[in-house]
């Protein structure tokens, strides 16, 4: 039987990430717009999508508004952008250092907004994760401590075929360790993990504080001495239990700290992205990263499975990473014209604009090739 279903989800991941990424776009050349209309460079249009032209919004006496039929971004066309022109409001007469502010105003643009997103769920809505034990080991830490797990209602398959106990909620819930949090998006950037095992195997043989929310609602501070280092195996960790799942819960901090927390999210998104680039260079012929129909599928993961905030803040790691990919030195991104323009100055602007063309369709063409590339995998790891 066809899946309507399937097919239902798969359209609304598709239409949802187009709205998310002209919109991150618009953004992105509202700051080219915005920044030449104040350095006194012409605009003769900004485009909502791409044409062929659908209709015109508006004409404010020297810019034309339009709505395009192709619904992948929008641009912003100025004058003297790809050539030579004898207007003195050219983009092409202006200073260097005009130039450079233009070209390097979008990728400004997606960092404010990717900082600001952060921020916002720093401050509002910031969940944490939580660990909830679903088995405690006899002899164990945790025994001795008196943690209590939750009852066994049934088994599923691992990967190897081998039957893991299934327990309900109802066993203690790990809220903080020695009075830290966990939260969730600080967690190697946002990827699944369970922190907590971490922070308890990094402190094997030491006495830990666990903050225990029991299933009645009531919580109390436990002193846990973990498994020296020497007694841990892959069945036996530090604390002697085995997680059920990871429940969250949303706390906000105070306004310095949210724009501390804005701003250092900003940087591990974009670090993310730089990691990720380097990978791809690296494993070329089986790329880990994800293409349009991966992205597609991590937003139908974070639309059903997670809370709103996760969609916000995959809203603001895709904005990082337009603002790192456009600032990188390859034509024809901005990164790539910051690079011309700084040669030409260089060189006493000897290349010719044949030339300078030449290297945006070069870089055009490689950079389809290279996304037709890891789409190929991303449909491959789809089977």
């Amino acid at each position: 039987m066809f899946d309507f279903i399937g097919l239902g989800n798969g359209l609304i991941n598709v239409v949802l990430l187009l709205v998310i990424l002209v919109g991150l776009v618009l953004i992105h050349e509202f700051g080219h717009f915005f920044v030449s209309r104040r350095a006194g460079v012409r605009v003769h249009e900004f485009g909502i999508g791409f044409p062929p032209r659908a209709r015109v919004l508006g004409n404010d006496g020297e810019t034309t508004y339009t709505l395009n039929w192709l619904p992948i971004g929008g641009f912003v066309k100025l004058e003297g952008e790809e050539g030579e022109s004898v207007d003195p409001r050219a983009f092409v007469n202006q200073g260097l250092a005009k130039r450079l502010a233009i070209l390097l105003s979008g990728v400004t643009m997606n960092i404010i907004l990717a900082f600001v997103i952060f921020a916002f769920i720093a401050g509002f809505a910031d969940p944490v994760a939580m660990a909830r034990i679903g088995s405690v080991t006899p002899d164990s830490p945790a025994a001795a401590a008196g943690l209590h797990g939750g009852n066994q209602i049934g088994t599923v398959k691992d990967q190897d075929g081998n039957d893991v106990p299934v327990y309900d909620e109802t066993g203690d819930l790990i809220v903080a360790i020695d009075g830290q949090r966990f939260p969730v998006f600080d967690w190697n950037s946002g990827t699944s993990g369970v922190p907590q095992s971490a922070y308890l195997r990094s402190r094997a043989g030491q006495t830990v504080v666990l903050t225990i929310r029991h299933n009645d609602g009531t919580q109390q501070d436990v002193s846990v001495t973990l498994r020296p280092e020497s007694e841990i195996t892959p069945t036996k960790g530090a604390l002697g239990v085995q997680f059920n799942a990871l429940p969250t819960e949303n706390v906000q901090h105070g306004a310095v700290d949210a724009l501390v927390i804005g701003f250092r999210r900003t940087v591990d998104a974009a670090t993310l992205i730089l990691r990720g680039l380097g990978d791809l260079i690296v494993n070329i012929t089986n790329p880990q990263v994800s293409g349009p129909v991966g992205i597609v599928g991590a937003i139908g993961t974070v639309r059903t499975e997670l809370p709103p905030v996760f969609l916000l803040w995959f809203v603001g790691l895709l904005s990082a990473n337009l603002a790192v990919v456009n600032a990188l030195p390859f034509p024809p991104l901005d990164g790539g014209r910051v690079a011309v323009a700084i040669i030409q100055k260089l060189t006493g602007n000897r290349i010719s604009i044949a030339a300078e063309r030449l290297a945006y369709l070069t870089g055009f063409v490689l950079l389809m090739t290279l996304l037709a590339w890891v789409t190929f995998f991303d449909i491959q790891r789809l089977g």
